[in-house]
């Protein structure tokens, strides 16, 4: 497999012995500590995974080697379709084994977002975004860049004092408390992660922000009414393949007849769909239990057929995602001795330099995307007609490192 590898290098030390694949730039080099490394990649992304956190290779660069791996995927994803039809069949069956009722989401969103708001405090900014932000210059800090991202959100939907605004995907209540702030909107946000309801709640009364904000513990299925404007800023990913039809009209059902809907996703490469979304790949076994990267074509089909929602702009976003991550790599890895003392273990330390590394490496090859779709109800007109800086390409979109 490594042989296949014609862009970007591999270089190879074990035991003295030293092994060069491909050729140019990235270029990561591997150190193999334990034969035990070689079995392990037999088991996929999840070998690999494991294979780090226990040791058994070391690298000068983690973000380098998986880019080359990005790279170099196209070429595998043939003969991955070749072989899905044997594949994807069991992988259906296992999934459809295990009903998708509300329990069994809370207990996924709760396995990752119910880590300790010590740990995401630590790697985040301080509005606690934990989403793409948008960086306006180099010089930029990731609060600058995280505020500028709920400013563009803000902007796209054009909220005002009249308007209604209900997030799904609460996180710790940044957008809501800056949307009510800053545009003086009422504000409905709901979650199902016990920390996050927690922390908000108390971080809008705080505030004195409770006549506007109201933090609501609420699966998107049960919600009811009607509202305004609507926005989800990367919480499709966890609703999983069989929902996201389901979770589009339901969110469709929620609007206002001229109501809006800034829906921001991360998307995965239409030809990589059919075989990722059942898998069982590292991201989906370690980080986020039962979630799935829809593709652009699955949102677009999904939309047609279940909503009445058409797609009023799209902005891409991907490559502030490549910075986005890196400040979270570099916070997480200065805070090491601090999440040592927390009791984050060396084994889940490297699960989330490699996690973060991973999806760094994933964007800045395009293997996934960042996007924020506009959705709209048939009777929306917007009240002015501007391209936006993050569309229009005056935003600051950095380099790949």
């Amino acid at each position: 497999m490594l042989r296949l590898t014609r862009s970007g290098t591999v270089t190879v030390r074990e035991a003295g012995l030293e092994h060069r694949f491909g050729r140019g730039e990235p270029h990561a080099t591997v150190t193999v500590t334990d034969p035990r490394f070689w079995r392990a990649l037999l088991h996929g992304s999840i070998g690999l995974a494991d294979a780090y956190a226990d040791g058994y290779f070391e690298t000068d660069h983690l973000v380098e080697m998986i880019r080359v791996a990005a790279l170099n995927g196209p070429r595998l994803d043939g003969p991955r379709r070749l072989v899905a039809p044997l594949r994807v069949p069991m992988q259906l069956v296992r999934e459809y084994s295990r009903p998708l009722t509300r329990e069994r989401n809370r207990r996924e969103i709760s396995a990752h977002y119910d880590l300790g708001n010590d740990l995401f405090a630590l790697m985040l900014d301080p509005t606690l975004s934990y989403s793409c932000a948008i960086f306006a210059t180099p010089e930029a800090t990731l609060e600058d860049a995280q505020i500028a991202k709920l400013e563009h959100i803000c902007d796209r939907l054009q909220l005002t004092p009249d308007d209604h605004l209900l997030e799904i995907g609460t996180g710790w209540g940044g957008l809501a408390i800056y949307a009510a702030q800053t545009r003086g909107c009422r504000v409905t946000t709901a979650t199902i992660s016990v920390e996050q309801h927690r922390y908000a709640r108390e971080r809008v009364a705080e505030l004195g922000l409770d006549r506007l904000v109201e933090v609501v513990f609420c699966d998107y299925r049960d919600l009811q009414g009607r509202y305004d404007k609507l926005v989800s800023v990367e919480m499709i990913e966890a609703v999983g393949w069989r929902n996201i039809g389901r979770y589009l009209r339901k969110c469709a059902s929620l609007l206002t007849p001229d109501g809006v809907m800034l829906l921001q996703a991360i998307t995965i490469d239409d030809r990589a769909y059919a075989v990722e979304k059942a898998s069982k790949s590292f991201i989906k076994s370690y980080i986020f239990p039962g979630g799935c990267l829809p593709s652009v074509s699955v949102l677009t089909r999904s939309l047609a057929r279940r909503t009445d929602l058409q797609v009023a702009g799209i902005d891409d976003i991907t490559v502030h995602y490549v910075e986005t991550l890196r400040r979270w790599r570099i916070n997480l890895d200065a805070a090491e001795a601090e999440l040592e003392r927390l009791g984050y273990d060396v084994r889940f330390r490297r699960i989330w330099q490699l996690y973060l590394a991973y999806c760094e490496a994933g964007f800045a090859e395009r293997r996934i995307q960042d996007l924020q779709l506009l959705l709209a109800k048939p009777g929306y007109r917007p009240a002015t007609q501007t391209v936006p800086a993050a569309a229009s390409g005056q935003a600051y979109v950095g380099a790949h490192r």
